[in-house]
């Protein structure tokens, strides 16, 4: 499948997210009221803490994410910060409080029903230093070496050309800027049932790389320093809620089996990288 055709049917399956209230949207998880609670718990189970999840809008937390990029970042005041696929603007809310008013939040996404959502939600909560780009994460609308650190959550796994993701990023970084990500990995190769579904890619299943493969990546881009800080297994849970996966499940005839085999296939990881 083309590159432009992956984007197109990515950016279709996160804008139908957008229009809803979590990431929950499939039969029996209770859109609503109920999708939101999921996306609490989510967040809750990947790294954040109540605090963070109340601190940010209604309708700004879509349970998303595979991790807290956030928690290792060391964000401090007056830093400008670039989140890759920025969604409906949570990390970029809670970034806004850590650099503080003389500090600036860029958020950068592809879907136009994101950053319309990321856009209301700022307008709600009045974030003066958070501001949302439309673009894509393989060209970023931002200018060289202009920010100090990049964040991003779950987001470049559904890039399909990964390295110009990390050469963007290194562009874009001021000397001694930082690259704090949390992504999906392979761990071991995924199931063929699943890998031929383009629903798992947007579910952040079949995009990923293999875990040697992204670290390359990422050093390859330019980086050093480069460390993989935390590595968990992504739960089952979390697969089997997530709109994509249920859609996978009824177009491909996926038994629970071999979801279950998927989700032993791919980890959550934290990966710090330095601009020398």
């Amino acid at each position: 499948m083309k590159k432009s055709d992956i984007k197109k049917i990515v950016k279709a399956g996160y804008g139908k997210i957008a229009k809803s209230e979590s990431s929950c949207c499939g039969s029996g998880c209770g859109c609503g009221g109920g999708g939101v609670g999921l996306s609490q718990s989510i967040s809750r189970g990947i790294g954040y803490s109540d605090a963070e999840i109340k601190a940010v809008p209604d309708g700004a937390n879509l349970g998303l994410g595979c991790g807290n990029p956030l928690a290792l970042a060391s964000l401090k005041p007056g830093e400008t910060v670039l989140d890759l696929g920025s969604g409906a603007g949570f990390d970029c809310f809670l970034a806004s409080k850590k650099v503080g008013p003389r500090g600036r939040v860029i958020g950068v996404d592809m879907t136009p029903e994101m950053i319309a959502k990321a856009r209301a939600n700022a307008r709600k909560g009045n974030y003066a230093n958070v501001e949302f780009r439309a673009g894509e994460i393989e060209k970023l609308p931002v200018d060289d070496g202009s920010i100090d650190i990049i964040i991003s959550n779950c987001v470049i796994n559904l890039s399909p050309d990964k390295p110009a993701v990390f050469k963007e990023a290194f562009r874009v970084l001021k000397p001694g800027g930082r690259l704090m990500v949390s992504d999906i990995v392979m761990v071991k190769p995924m199931p063929a049932a699943i890998k031929k579904s383009i629903g798992a890619y947007v579910g952040c299943l079949t995009g990923a790389l293999m875990k040697a493969d992204y670290i390359r990546a990422v050093k390859d881009a330019g980086f050093g320093k480069v460390e993989v800080l935390d590595e968990a297994a992504y739960p089952i849970k979390y697969l089997a809620n997530d709109p994509t996966a249920q859609a996978l499940a009824q177009t491909v005839n996926a038994s629970s089996k071999a979801v279950q085999e998927a989700a032993r296939s791919v980890a959550s990881i934290k990966v710090r990288a330095i601009k020398g």
